[in-house]
């Protein structure tokens, strides 16, 4: 399980690309189809992790992960390299 504060920032991050309210995203979220995000945004949200957390993710990795908090533990994994 990632670090609540990583947890916390991954919705900031997911709200601002899909311009949705950061406390209405539940940590088992999907991406397409809880929160509706598209492919383009699907990207979006990879570009804008890498800026938040200042890391470089392997895209097609990242665009496996389906969940709120999938995509958590996967940049918690970066985070510790």
């Amino acid at each position: 399980m990632a670090d609540p504060q990583v947890v916390q920032r991954v919705k900031e991050v997911i709200a601002r690309v899909l311009e949705t309210d950061p406390d209405s995203i539940a940590d088992d979220a999907n991406f397409v189809f809880d929160l509706g995000a598209s492919s383009m945004q699907s990207l979006s949200l990879v570009a804008a992790f890498e800026e938040e957390f200042g890391i470089e993710m392997e895209e097609d990795k990242a665009l496996e992960v389906q969940s709120v908090a999938d995509a958590a533990d996967f940049i918690q994994g970066y985070l510790k390299k």
